[in-house]
């Protein structure tokens, strides 16, 4: 893995001339944040050596380099999944190709279903921890010392700092946030009424299908991390209804723009 890594960072750097700073991950119908940032580079999943391709509506499937809050970045608009029958390390791949470019923090955003009774559809929820419910682990395997350690410390998933930054940049600008625990599943089915009150009662406040195994690998090389989620459906008693993933996608789109004001907000403090 190692020496793909090495082989698509340097393909990158053979044709895009840019030093990113910050890493950012835009998750299900947010894509429009790329339209936030002063492009300077852009390339496409499928043109890139060892590269997954986006195979899920919402993820558009390019990488984009340019200038966010005054700061160098490089965003990835479109994620993978593991439900989409990539291995851990597809699926996390990218995220070691962004430090091995040169970020030094990484913002990720997503999708995902409200468990926690005080939050509704819309609601942006910061991150304060995770709960890892998929079926595995990406650092499963032999462990690549050159990334990071055998056993990475997970007390700070998300980063207090950047935390503190985001309160401070919603009460500036008048957004309301919620703050909370993410569990991450595997998917792709939506859970089920007695999934949503399981996954409540274990500790999380949202529930989604990605995130997580981005963040372990971040921070098995030590990037430090900011997580935010976009309210999309709400899986309280009570309250579930049907839902779609065209439904998910409208409400994403909806809540866009407060989340992109603080990601931008918050990438110039950094």
């Amino acid at each position: 893995m190692l020496e793909k890594i090495k082989q698509t960072t340097n393909f990158i750097k053979q044709h895009v001339s840019f030093n990113p700073e910050i890493g950012i991950i835009l998750g299900t119908g947010l894509g429009q944040l790329a339209e936030k940032i002063t492009i300077e580079h852009s390339m496409e999943y499928s043109e890139i050596p060892n590269f997954p391709v986006s195979t899920v509506e919402g993820h558009q499937g390019r990488l984009i380099f340019g200038i966010l809050g005054g700061k160098k970045v490089v965003a990835l608009q479109g994620r993978f999944h593991y439900y989409e029958g990539y291995s851990m390390d597809e699926v996390t791949f990218p995220v070691r190709v962004l430090k091995f470019l040169g970020i030094s923090y990484l913002l990720v955003s997503n999708a995902s279903g409200g468990l926690n009774p005080a939050y509704k559809i819309g609601d942006l929820m910061v991150i304060t921890d995770h709960i890892n419910l998929f079926p595995t682990n990406p650092l499963i395997g032999k462990n690549i010392n050159e990334l990071g350690p055998r056993f990475p410390d997970m007390s700070e998933a998300y980063n207090k700092k950047m935390i503190a930054n985001a309160k401070e940049i919603a009460a500036d600008k008048g957004i309301s946030l919620q703050y909370g625990v993410y569990a991450g599943v595997s998917g792709p089915t939506f859970e089920t009424p007695a999934e949503y009150k399981y996954i409540r009662i274990i500790g999380a406040d949202a529930v989604g299908m990605s995130t997580v195994p981005e963040i372990i690998v971040a921070r098995h090389m030590n990037i430090p991390c900011f997580g935010m989620s976009v309210i999309t459906d709400v899986g309280v008693e009570g309250q579930i209804v049907e839902v779609s993933h065209e439904e998910v996608q409208e409400a994403a789109a909806l809540a866009a723009p407060n989340l992109l004001t603080i990601f931008e907000a918050l990438i110039a403090k950094i």
